[in-house]
């Protein structure tokens, strides 16, 4: 059996503030990771949800349904409507967040690293969401296309704050990219998407989307991929029959990339012992680092070690993860599931 080398923390932690996520993921975790997240404290607690509201600050953009739809941490979960008569080009967007969270959170790792709490060489990891998650989760019909070149614009502004503010060589950045899977296998709530943004199949469009944001990360900066299957309530949107599709959608945008990724993450649902789950990952395209999100709090280390015997069998190198970010898991289990990343895989 293959021994794992090295952990990769998804995003969100479930922790309340970016300094105790830093300061115990570097003490638990040390030696086995090569950047650090501030774990998405705060409003993004629960992924893009508090999108909603920050979008629906712009003029030309209306909040569908007259009352709040309550969701946890005070959010408005109502969708989103470009208004009558509105040009889309026309509206500009307020910041998105992502932004400020980030060198508000920067400023916390350095004065970490400083007091020795950090080891050196340790990066600060940003996640960022693609603009497919945000218009396909809250906009609808036309108002999906219209809307786009706008949303991905100001995600990009974010990105170009965050390059201007952390030093390159201590910088991170990693997509997630869940919505797409949804989109490529027709999961329930996706399927339609495909009639009401493309014509025809959305592979090569997805996959051209998530080339050109890989791309906007300048040579310097490490670029990285999570691939998710979703995580809304710990449950998937559709269980994965097996990695064919992460596999072939990873290949087609590392073939389409200018620049090579530094980490490429793939989920591993907790009841995927088999040889037939891990199968297509011997059809990957080479990475520098591989990272499968085998870590489940449910069942520990010796789920993990099961994971890893079945994934051993066809990939030889490879670091552990969760299969999505555990902002959601239940109190109390967090130090728990990082325990369990450093007990299965060795360090760096």
């Amino acid at each position: 059996m293959t021994q794992p080398q090295g952990a990769l923390l998804v995003g969100s932690v479930n922790y309340d503030d970016a300094e105790t996520t830093i300061r115990t993921a570097a003490s638990l975790l040390r030696g086995h990771l090569k950047r650090i997240p501030d774990g998405e404290v705060g409003k993004r607690f629960h992924w893009i949800m508090f999108q909603p509201d920050v979008l629906g600050q712009a003029d030309g953009i209306e909040r569908v349904g007259d009352e709040p739809i309550p969701f946890p941490a005070g959010l408005d979960a109502r969708p989103l409507r470009i208004g009558d008569g509105v040009d889309a080009a026309s509206i500009t967007l307020p910041p998105l967040g992502y932004a400020d969270a980030a060198i508000e959170s920067y400023r916390v790792f350095t004065r970490l690293r400083d007091e020795g709490a950090v080891p050196a060489g340790i990066r600060f990891q940003v996640s960022l969401p693609t603009p497919v998650a945000i218009i396909s989760s809250f906009f609808s019909g036309d108002d999906r296309a219209a809307i786009e070149p706008v949303y991905t614009t100001a995600l990009l502004d974010e990105l170009a704050r965050i390059l201007d503010a952390i030093p390159h060589q201590d910088l991170a950045i990693q997509w997630d990219v869940a919505s797409e899977l949804g989109i490529i296998e027709r999961a329930s709530g996706y399927g339609a998407l495909m009639d009401a943004w493309w014509e025809g199949d959305p592979f090569d469009g997805l996959v051209a989307r998530l080339v050109a944001l890989v791309d906007a990360v300048p040579e310097g900066v490490e670029d990285g991929i999570h691939l998710c299957y979703g995580d809304a309530g710990e449950k998937h949107f559709i269980e994965p029959r097996d990695a064919a599709t992460l596999v072939r959608f990873a290949n087609a945008v590392i073939a389409g990339a200018s620049r090579s990724l530094s980490w490429l993450h793939l989920p591993v649902p907790i009841e995927r012992d088999d040889a037939a789950y891990f199968a297509a990952l011997a059809s990957l395209t080479p990475v520098a680092e591989l990272y499968l999100g085998l870590v489940h709090r449910e069942d520990g280390i010796e789920g993990a070690q099961r994971r890893i015997a079945a994934a051993s069998a066809v990939v030889t190198s490879f670091g552990v993860a969760t299969e999505c970010g555990i902002g959601r898991a239940p109190d109390g289990t967090t130090e728990g599931i990082l325990r369990t990343h450093a007990e299965v895989a060795a360090a760096w």
